[in-house]
């Protein structure tokens, strides 16, 4: 499998993955604006206006008129908005490619922004779910996300906050508009059965009179020293705490991201993961452990998240810290980075069965340029040493670059116990 990549005069990048086996295609378009691209006193712009698009164009009078559109089709459509990316994607029979692309053109370069009030209301209903009664961030990962990145959009929410959500004015959103939905910031992507000759064509005749127009800057994420770990307490009424453990690591360009994705994997990536092994199937003290890896332009993390009761906070987190200990310390089997790898190979080999995954990896790819195939890598995986592993761990794992993030029933828990953990 092949994908080819074209740009039109104006900048705009198309993306074909060819996938003839498969039976629906998947259209994306994918915009290089997110959370950390919303102005001051205006978080969640970026998500607003993603909402305000499924409103209503030039062409079709409202949401339900696009969604009608595309079920016309045998298709539907959907968004989403994170840190540094916007997404518009639908999943569409192959015979109407063209007339989907059509339909997502009319929302990205059409659209009237009409009904602001009424997306008001339902996006302050979203914002709810981040925060408590008494109006707490209590979502583990913006309370690490201020911890790691303070004062900046990235530790913020995407969705933003209910006070600056309140703010967003129709001109904010059209400005928004202007600057940050322009040709050379977005790509587009279509995988599944298609011709690609055909599919340039109608992106040329879709979005061929966007207009091109430099973006503005965006904020960097100053580095700063740590010399002691961090820590975020935050009361709130719940059975169990929640807690999140967090390292800063590196940009998503990083050669090292392979190791870190291997590592992830060995710690919390099924099963037989270490920490579920440890703190579910010995120890009994948590029903799950997930892992994730955030990366971006110039900086990123790697997060381990689980909950538990709170009598037992103190030893989950010596727990958790024990195995980052070994791991960082200790040989890997052999045996083990074996299954670790192959479980990885095969989940790569899996993806080229879905139009989402294979539209994202080439088009979102293509938008922070760094597109790889499958191919490059599985061999980069194979690659991954026990030395390698056993380095990277060292490194992130160190006190000094550790931050903790504690939500729930904080009666009886002792502080300076846990933060005197992390600096073991």
């Amino acid at each position: 499998m092949q994908h080819q990549i074209s740009s039109l005069a104006n900048g705009l990048r198309v993306v074909s993955v060819p996938l003839p086996h498969l039976h629906s295609v998947e259209l994306a378009v994918y915009i290089k604006v997110g959370a950390r691209n919303d102005p001051p006193d205006r978080s969640g712009l970026s998500h607003f206006l993603e909402h305000m698009l499924f409103r209503g164009t030039a062409d079709y009078a409202s949401s339900l008129e696009i969604e009608t559109a595309f079920e016309e089709l045998g298709g539907s459509v959907n968004a989403a908005t994170d840190a540094d990316s916007t997404c518009f994607y639908a999943r569409i029979h192959p015979d109407h490619a063209a007339q989907g692309l059509a339909i997502l053109a009319s929302m990205l370069l059409r659209p009237t922004l009409q009904g602001v009030e009424l997306e008001r209301r339902i996006i302050g209903e979203e914002a709810l779910e981040d925060i408590n009664e008494e109006g707490v961030v209590t979502n583990p990962d913006l309370v690490m996300g201020r911890l790691l990145w303070p004062g900046h959009p990235l530790g913020g929410a995407t969705v933003g906050s209910l006070e600056d959500i309140e703010r967003i004015s129709e001109t904010d959103l059209w400005d928004h508009l202007a600057a940050w939905y322009r040709p050379a910031n977005a790509v587009v992507a279509v995988a599944g059965p298609h011709d690609p000759t055909a599919i340039l064509a109608a992106v040329q005749a879709c979005f061929g009179n966007w207009q091109p127009q430099t973006t503005p800057p965006v904020l960097p994420v100053q580095p700063r020293e740590q010399d002691s770990p961090r820590t975020a307490f935050v009361a709130d009424a719940d059975s169990q705490i929640t807690l999140q453990l967090a390292f800063p690591a590196f940009r998503r360009d990083d050669p090292r991201m392979t190791v870190l994705k291997v590592l992830r994997r060995l710690l919390a990536g099924g099963g037989c993961s270490r920490l579920h092994l440890k703190l579910r199937e010995e120890l009994g003290l948590v029903y799950a452990v997930e892992s994730a890896i955030g990366a971006y332009d110039e900086t990123g993390c790697i997060t381990i998240d689980c909950a538990t009761a709170p009598e037992n906070l103190a030893a989950v987190i010596a727990a958790i810290l024990e195995q980052l200990r070994q791991v960082s310390e200790n040989p890997i089997p052999p045996q083990e980075l074996e299954r670790v790898r192959t479980a990885y190979l095969a989940d790569l080999d899996y993806s080229r069965d879905s139009v989402t995954e294979m539209g994202a990896r080439y088009g979102w790819g293509a938008l922070m340029g760094m597109a790889r195939s499958i191919d490059d890598d599985q061999q980069l995986v194979r690659q991954v040493t026990a030395d390698q592993l056993r380095a990277l761990a060292r490194q992130l794992f160190q006190p000094s670059n550790r931050f903790l993030a504690v939500i729930g029933p904080l009666e009886g828990i002792d502080r300076a116990t846990i933060e005197g953990l992390l600096l073991v």
